[in-house]
């Protein structure tokens, strides 16, 4: 079988899904013990930075994820192949993000209502290979059937070749550009505001 057919039939083979109660295990299995990156959870956009760095002890940042879920909010998407999660795509309303609505390069540009990808996570072993745009398009179609007109996004557009894993977690700016996302606002030149237009 040729390379290029496996590579699709692993992507085409992918399935997404909001996190809910019934997958939570799913996702702590994917971010493991370091949370993603220093017990993290997918809360730095969310918090204050005093609340989030005290969240970092003693599980406050998953306990306070943990909640999101259970009160049914929503908190973002995982990929899986074959049951097994092997990425993830935070992905709520914008004003739910803190980070967000306090940001001085990220402002609103408009008041219209759209949902926010602030940051995704691929698992180590995944990477590279074409993962976190299929799970783009995973959220686009989510969003399509749920009736979410706009997507925004704030990827990092690199200025060398190798980045760190850190940086990468806000997305880079060919995944989105790859997924159907164009650049609305220029601001920040490395980070620009993306968007996908749900609006068929």
């Amino acid at each position: 079988m040729k390379k290029e057919n496996t590579a699709s039939d692993f992507l085409n083979s992918l399935s997404f899904e909001p996190l809910t109660r019934n997958n939570w295990q799913k996702f702590v299995e994917l971010f493991g013990e370091k949370g993603a990156c220093g017990n993290c959870w997918c809360m730095s956009f969310r918090l204050r930075k005093k609340e989030f760095d005290e969240g970092k002890i003693d599980d406050g940042n998953k306990k306070a994820m943990k909640q999101i879920v259970w009160a049914e909010r929503p908190a973002g998407i995982l990929a899986m192949y074959k049951d097994r999660p092997i990425g993830w795509c935070a992905f709520a309303p914008r004003e739910d993000f803190l980070k967000l609505e306090n940001s001085r390069v990220h402002k609103r540009i408009d008041n219209r209502q759209v949902w926010s990808i602030p940051c995704t996570f691929i698992r180590k072993e995944y990477r590279n290979q074409g993962v976190s745009v299929q799970l783009l398009k995973g959220v686009v179609k989510y969003a399509g059937e749920n009736g979410i007109k706009i997507i925004e996004a704030y990827p990092t557009i690199p200025t060398t070749k190798k980045i760190p894993d850190a940086f990468a977690w806000i997305g880079l700016y060919k995944s989105f550009e790859r997924a159907g996302f164009e650049i609305v606002d220029n601001t920040s030149k490395s980070r620009p505001m993306v968007r996908y237009y749900n609006l068929k």
